[in-house]
């Protein structure tokens, strides 16, 4: 039986204008995105990666192109759902964590609950909120860091903040931009651990981009990117390679 289909992308094009020149990013990306898989987006520096990730995530609209999640388009729909999709459905993180540096670890991770509530739904659920934050940030191990500004955490427990963050309002989709790409070695395999085992437990799908080949080789599924395009598809699921996400190999 086929694998349900979470995301889709058809015919992705963008372009930026510099000095009234069309610079051409996407040139027509065609994705699916199967549902409890983790899938790579392998890729140099200017090929378009980051690109599509803001689209997927309705970060940014296409030129021309669609977006859909769970077979219902995405890209051109009203505000209100764009806004749903992007806080209750998906869960986003960045290379550079895009924590808010004023706030401490658990209020960067209440921040979805309270954009996605009204002032008075906030109120009447803030235990409830409050227990579910303290719940993520247990989970990537950062309890004991709650009261802790970005400032006075490392880069690996900051990308564990935004991870909290992404999973507070309990996304059937993550899609993580370069997620080890700003940390050393040692705390990229740490994260890369921590999204194993969030894709086993909870059948998380994930959406990963990365510019490394070896992180790219440890999905289900690896996708590279070239000039805008996406130009091989390899599926990881058919070899019996010993790897972090390893949990849907044949």
């Amino acid at each position: 039986m086929p694998t349900p289909i979470v995301l889709t992308a058809r015919g992705l094009t963008k372009s930026y204008h510099k000095d009234r020149i069309d610079v051409p990013v996407l040139r027509g990306v065609d994705l699916n995105v199967e549902q409890g898989l983790v899938t790579a987006l392998v890729g140099r520096s200017g090929s378009g990666k980051s690109t599509l990730m803001h689209l997927l995530a309705t970060l940014d609209r296409p030129d021309a192109g669609e977006v859909f999640y769970r077979g219902n388009r995405i890209d051109d729909a009203p505000r209100a759902v764009r806004d749903r999709y992007r806080n209750h459905d998906i869960g986003v993180i960045f290379q550079f964590y895009h924590l808010l540096p004023e706030l401490s670890a658990i209020e960067n991770v209440l921040a979805p609950a309270m954009i996605g509530q009204s002032a008075w739904g906030y109120f009447k659920s803030r235990k409830e909120n409050r227990r579910r934050a303290d719940a993520m940030l247990d989970r990537v191990g950062l309890l004991h860091r709650a009261k802790h500004r970005p400032c006075e955490m490392s880069g690996g427990e900051m990308q564990r903040v935004a991870i909290a963050r992404a999973l507070m309002t309990d996304p059937t989709l993550l899609l993580a931009d370069e997620p080890t790409g700003n940390l050393d070695t040692e705390t990229g395999k740490e994260i890369l651990r921590l999204l194993s085992e969030l894709n086993t437990s909870d059948n998380l799908t994930i959406l990963m981009i990365t510019h490394d080949d070896e992180i790219a080789a440890t999905a289900d599924v690896c996708w590279r990117m070239k000039d805008g395009l996406i130009v091989t598809e390899h599926d990881e699921r058919s070899e019996n390679t010993e790897r972090p996400f390893s949990t849907h190999a044949a």
